[in-house]
């Protein structure tokens, strides 16, 4: 009897922990699809203005011919028709070009400005209690917030303290006023090796201190399952050396990762990005409508005048 409740305790821990690494995993591909978007943005931006600079070359090279004609010629019928066409083929796409870098300044712009209103809840939120313990961060659109262990939790346990709920009721207010955010919590450990009856190693401590925190922030703060992730990292993403008790005490820590809903950011660019090629079409389709109602200026008295 005893080793089959043995067995069945080891086996619904190998399930949790497969449901937490795919679930991590899943968490992780977001983070690095949201950076990957990022860098796509600021590519495209810098080719748009890339390509905006070279057409501003053309089109001033061809004002330059331009004029070169109609001083030696005297007036614009000497203008080709071929030349005019370019030189509105030109102006098309250096106005679409504006205009899609706009669209992209305005999409990243938006997403910056939903972070930083993010990152001043947060602030806000934890008022004096952010300092050493507590440490607010945004790295490649992500906004982190880092937790000191002994603020959390005591040496070697993965019981949450008293005054760690204080802290957790005040993240969970502002991540639970954010339904378009999921949040990854990562525990982290020095190297120092730990064995005992419940635990195996540095990594169960951080998979269960990880644990500990998303449980409380459903059961006692109501943020819904559904958002959380919990991941241990144990002591194999040091952010200080472990070859001091200050910078063990740095790595020991919980992590919780913010990530922003990626699909409002690519609506945001394509309906954008749609916004500038009609646009541009419409003032092109425009400009040619004037130019067809314009009669031509050939310098000559019209017919029948005496």
């Amino acid at each position: 009897m005893k080793k089959i409740v043995v067995f069945s305790a080891t086996l619904a821990i190998l399930l949790s922990s497969c449901v937490s690494q795919k679930k991590y995993a899943a968490l992780e591909a977001k983070q690095q699809e949201t950076q990957s978007l990022l860098d796509d943005c600021t590519t495209k931006l810098r080719i748009c203005e890339q390509e905006k600079e070279s057409m501003a070359t053309q089109i001033r090279t061809l004002e330059n011919t331009n004029s070169a004609l109609l001083m030696t010629q005297g007036n614009l019928a000497t203008l080709s028709q071929k030349a005019a066409e370019n030189l509105n083929q030109s102006l098309k796409r250096i106005q679409e070009k504006d205009l899609k870098i706009q669209a992209l300044h305005e999409a990243l712009n938006k997403k910056d400005s939903v972070t930083l209103a993010l990152v001043t809840s947060l602030k806000g939120a934890l008022g004096t209690l952010s300092g050493d313990d507590i440490q607010i961060s945004v790295e490649k659109g992500v906004v982190f917030v880092s937790i000191s262990d002994k603020l959390l939790f005591k040496s070697g346990s993965y019981k949450v303290t008293d005054r760690a709920r204080e802290v957790l009721a005040k993240v969970a207010k502002v991540v639970k006023a954010k339904p378009d955010f999921e949040f990854m919590v990562e525990g982290h450990t020095d190297n120092v090796p730990i064995h005992n009856s419940c635990l195996e190693d540095n990594w169960d401590l951080s998979v269960h201190r990880a644990t500990s925190i998303v449980r409380i922030l459903q059961e006692d703060f109501g943020v819904p399952p559904s958002r959380m992730t919990a991941a241990g990292r144990g002591e194999y993403i040091p952010i200080a050396s472990n070859s001091t008790s200050e910078g063990r005490a740095r790595n020991r820590r919980t992590r919780i990762v913010i990530l922003p809903e990626l699909g409002q950011f690519y609506g945001m660019i394509e309906e954008g990005m749609k916004k500038a090629a009609a646009a541009s079409e419409k003032m092109l389709n425009e400009d040619i409508k004037t130019d067809i109602s314009k009669p031509a200026d050939t310098g000559e008295e019209p017919e029948g005048r005496n």
